[in-house]
């Protein structure tokens, strides 16, 4: 299954930083920037949280709310998002819940070793919680601005 433009927020809930759970679709009323991410404290993902995190004012004049979505546990997210000031959510999703709804998970390869991971995307959805905009495979340069500008086209 894979999310595609115009479907629905999916219906799931994940436990996030600040010691509580978001369930996704209580979110509509606003637009909504959910980026998935391979690893805390890797070269890529902490650029792309702090390119979102530098952008983070301006996201939230477009009235725009912002979510970093990864596999690791609350606990990395927690010292992931203190360590470089992220001020939005980091959601874990240990079970792949998310990652498989919104169809994120690939084959990659590192060192020639074939593995299943998740690929670096981003999801734009409008205030009324349809999927507007898809970016996959991600490249992190320059993409936090792209989803601003997608965002306040919106």
């Amino acid at each position: 299954m894979s999310l595609k433009p115009g479907d629905a927020i999916p219906n799931i809930t994940l436990p996030a930083t600040g010691g509580h759970s978001i369930a996704l679709p209580t979110l509509k009323g606003r637009k909504l920037a959910v980026y998935f991410y391979p690893k805390d404290n890797t070269p890529g993902c902490t650029q792309e949280g702090q390119d979102f995190r530098d952008l983070h004012a301006e996201f939230a004049r477009a009235g725009v709310e912002i979510l970093g979505v990864s596999k690791d546990s609350v606990r990395s997210h927690e010292n992931f998002a203190a360590k470089f000031g992220f001020p939005f959510a980091l959601l874990s999703d240990a079970d792949e819940a998310a990652c498989k709804a919104f169809g994120v998970i690939k084959e990659k390869s590192m060192y020639g070793r074939k593995y299943m991971g998740v690929e670096r995307s981003t999801f734009l959805f409008d205030a009324k919680g349809i999927l507007r905009r898809e970016w996959r495979g991600v490249k992190v340069k320059g993409h936090a601005v792209e989803v601003l500008e997608a965002a306040k086209a919106l």
